[in-house]
């Protein structure tokens, strides 16, 4: 009991600060010598992509006093952050799930408007959101909801 309510008033806030956190799991051999025939993206073409999504909030942000989707104050995330009505549903039935936080609220948002521009989306939808979201559960598996 002490223990969770350590991770409760530590971890967790602390976690709550990191926009994405991704969990690895050990493959066995034969997973990944799978992974090294299959035909992955290179990284130069992943680069490619990261400096374009880059370039599209440079623009969008070109009025303002940031230039990144990170930088995204509470009031411009409403401003810049638009989901589709299915990604807007589908934030509501989750959020309460998660017991997501206003800052997680924030940053799933940040991050889902992220990947919609690294797939040249203007609009997030929901797969944009289900991502995002991917990346603020891992603290759920490790301290529950508390």
């Amino acid at each position: 009991m002490q223990i969770k309510s350590y991770l409760g008033k530590i971890s967790r806030p602390f976690l709550d600060r990191i926009d994405i956190c991704a969990e690895t799991i050990p493959l066995k051999f034969d997973e990944v010598m799978d992974e090294i025939k299959k035909e992955n993206e290179c990284s130069e073409k992943i680069k490619e992509r990261v400096k374009s999504a880059q370039d599209v909030q440079r623009n969008r942000y070109k009025d303002e006093k940031f230039s990144f989707n990170s930088q995204l104050s509470p009031r411009n995330i409403t401003k810049y952050c638009i989901l589709s009505d299915e990604a807007e549903k589908y934030m509501q039935n989750i959020f309460d799930d998660y017991e997501f936080s206003a800052r997680a609220y924030h940053k799933i948002l940040k991050v889902g408007r992220t990947i919609a521009d690294l797939e040249g989306s203007d609009m997030i939808e929901k797969n944009h959101i289900s991502e995002a979201v991917c990346y603020r559960t891992i603290d759920n598996k490790y301290w529950g909801n508390m």
